[in-house]
């Protein structure tokens, strides 16, 4: 339940209209911006949200029950307050986003009318709208062990153990040339073994990319050139002689966790469990069955 202060109360039942909506985005990384739909600057909370944003949001329907409310949001991109770059490196994923209605004549006046996070993002041109997903959304999440083959843990994290700062797990290298906008050949990497870092990720320490960090597609090695594929192309270009670190990646097999990373104790998955090719299968003579005996029809 909302609590609106008496005297703002009293200014909506008057029918006054200085009324405007403001929006204070707080990033994962602790950055907070406020942005307003008034024609000048609002200070809320000690946050001043910018007027010049072109900040507009949609209608928003409340609904019953659990279902998830979602609105979205417009505005245009700038240096001084919503940079393009950051969008694109994804620095805004996931950010908490407070909305509010505000008096604009006296600001202390105000309500704090939803609060949810970013979820999609579309850019066209200059322009950019936002999608912002409610804290029913959470519920869409899956929590909790699951019963699949593959294993549940990421790797590096508590449950797998797998130290990533381990130099066999760990390379260092230098953007040697391009291949494409996400396609590089790296130079420093010739002891890693074929397809270590794909399922990765590149995290780079120099040149416009500094800092940003991307999940490897694919780590190919072949005749003593090393070409590493992106997933997505980096917020800025990629150049020649840009340094970064990589670290292996995991498909969460249980025969990469074995071979490979010998942590089978680890192993946050249930193997063994058919599969449906297994269902599938059919008695044939001399076939052997799930338990090693033959099959007889």
């Amino acid at each position: 339940m909302r609590t609106i202060p008496p005297l703002l109360q009293a200014r909506l039942e008057s029918g006054a209209t200085t009324l405007c909506r403001c929006w204070i985005v707080t990033r994962r990384d602790g950055a907070v911006q406020g942005f307003t739909d008034h024609d000048r600057d609002v200070t809320l909370n000690e946050v001043v949200c910018r007027a010049d944003s072109g900040f507009a949001g949609t209608e928003a329907i409340a609904r019953l029950g659990l279902s998830v409310d979602g609105i979205e949001v417009s505005g245009v991109l700038s240096d001084e307050s919503l940079n393009e770059d950051a969008l694109a490196a994804g620095r805004y994923d996931a950010a908490q986003v407070d909305m509010y209605v505000v008096d604009w004549s006296e600001p202390s006046l105000h309500v704090l009318m939803s609060r949810g996070h970013v979820g999609e993002v579309r850019r066209e041109g200059r322009a950019f709208a936002a999608e912002l997903r409610g804290l029913a959304d959470a519920l869409n999440v899956e929590t909790g062990r699951l019963y699949t083959a593959g294993c549940a843990a990421d790797l590096g994290d508590a449950r797998c153990g797998v130290d990533l700062d381990d130099p066999a797990w760990r390379g260092e290298g230098t953007v040697a040339a391009l291949n494409g906008t996400s396609v590089f050949i790296a130079n420093g990497l010739p002891a890693f073994d074929d397809g270590l870092f794909t399922g990765g990720r590149v995290l780079f320490t120099s040149g416009a990319n500094a800092g940003d960090a991307m999940e490897v597609k694919r780590h190919r090695m072949q005749d003593d050139t090393v070409t590493i594929a992106l997933w997505q192309a980096m917020a800025q270009p990629i150049a020649p002689g840009d340094t970064f670190v990589v670290t292996a990646g995991c498909d969460k097999r249980f025969a990469t966790c074995r071979d490979r990373f010998d942590n089978v104790l680890n192993f946050r998955g249930f193997p063994h469990i058919p599969g449906n090719d297994f269902l599938m299968r059919y008695a044939t003579d001399g076939e052997p069955g799930h338990d090693g005996q033959s099959l007889q029809r």
